[in-house]
């Protein structure tokens, strides 16, 4: 009998395991571990609902993936049994190198490392102990293989990550603006010259694509209590390894050792408990920074924000460390940690790095932002920057 497992999703239904293989990976701790990161991060602060998974979303994109390779096959594009196996690999260990709160602590727990790099390293790592069955999956995530639309549904402008966690996170959240048509994007995928194109049909999926990503963008990932709560939960680590606080958790070697001395093992073992559970420690630490910061995280009393459309006066800055400074007695450095600006950025369509071509009847590519009536058009060019001022309430 062929092999087959069904795993019920709240946002697709029955997702399909059909490859002892990638049973065998999904059942390996080094993917388990992703039970236990937060996909968004501190989101579920503001949205409750947004709590669900890394291994949520892995399994979300791998069945889009799956769905993605079943279309295309149909259409005739050759993709034979190994690519397709090899695809699905890809996709489903794309991050798989991500640490506790995901993006949030990127480059904080581990420095000079994305989470890219670390999926590669588990990926290298997976490929050994499964004696080099991963080996085109691995070639397809780095682009090293010779059909390029496969890299592209894996990581491009159009890749089933950015369809699933849209889809997902809009669901978990319950904000409407970030729902898309991944179903009908998925039926419109093509391939011409060897690169993945949408059939002139998707055009108007793809802008509702495009604006949805804008929407949630400002309205969730960079709504400013979930940035806020992502800055205190930064600083937290940082002013841990500036004191070298002391952790019983497994966080405790990355912040008291440089990270040379951190083995991929190591960082396998980690997670959100073990933040979550030094976070408690630390809220009753003598630090006073240190403790306000762990305190805001546990009760949810956060610092307050302002989002502003220019830069923030030098002197409001300077003000509200001096407040800060005086209410805590602390020093006006130790202030700043409690007191801090910066700026966030996000755009509708980049014409520099981002291109999703769309293929028409004729033989015609084009660009999404230079057919006839698009939507997405210079008018929508470049970043929109917010600055803001994180304080003491």
């Amino acid at each position: 009998m062929p092999f087959r497992k069904i795993i019920n999703d709240p946002v697709y239904g029955f997702i399909t395991i059909d490859d002892e293989l990638i049973a065998a990976i999904i059942a390996h701790p080094y993917y388990q571990r992703l039970r236990r990161i937060h996909q968004m991060a501190m989101a579920h602060l503001v949205y409750p609902g947004a709590v669900h998974t890394r291994l949520h979303h892995s399994l979300g994109a791998y069945h889009l993936m799956s769905m993605a390779l079943h279309e295309l096959k149909c259409k005739g594009i050759d993709i034979s049994k190994e690519e397709v196996q090899a695809a699905k690999i890809a996709i489903l260990l794309h991050d798989i190198g991500h640490g506790p709160f995901s993006h949030a602590l990127e480059n904080i727990l581990v420095e000079n490392m994305h989470h890219e790099e670390i999926s590669l390293l588990i990926m290298k790592a997976l490929n050994e102990q499964f004696k080099g069955q991963l080996q085109i999956a691995l070639d397809i995530f780095t682009n090293n293989y010779p059909k390029y639309f496969l890299h592209q549904l894996v990581s491009g402008q159009l890749d089933v990550d950015r369809m699933d966690y849209l889809t997902r996170d809009s669901f978990f959240t319950g904000v409407s603006e970030g729902v898309i048509g991944y179903d009908r994007i998925l039926k419109m995928l093509t391939v011409h010259n060897g690169e993945l194109m949408v059939e002139e049909k998707g055009i108007y999926s793809i802008e509702k694509f495009l604006v949805s990503r804008r929407l949630m963008y400002w309205q969730v990932y960079l709504h400013k209590t979930v940035l806020c709560a992502e800055q205190m939960l930064q600083r937290i680590i940082k002013r841990a390894k500036f004191i070298q606080a002391f952790t019983a958790t497994s966080l405790n070697k990355f912040v008291n050792n440089t990270v040379l001395k951190v083995t991929l093992e190591e960082f396998c073992t980690l997670d959100d408990c073990d933040v979550l559970c030094a976070i408690k420690e630390w809220s009753k630490n003598a630090d006073i920074v240190l403790s306000t910061l762990c305190k805001g995280i546990i009760d949810r009393n956060l610092l307050k924000v302002k989002y502003s459309g220019h830069p923030v006066n030098e002197a409001e800055l300077n003000e509200r460390i001096e407040i800060t400074a005086q209410r805590l007695k602390i020093t006006p450095e130790d202030a700043q940690w409690l007191v801090f600006t910066g700026e966030a950025t996000s755009s509708t369509y980049n014409f520099e790095n981002e291109q999703i071509n769309i293929l028409f009847k004729n033989g015609d590519v084009k660009d999404i932002s230079q057919v006839d009536n698009a939507l997405i058009t210079q008018n929508l060019h470049g970043k929109v920057k917010k600055y803001y001022i994180c304080y003491l309430r």
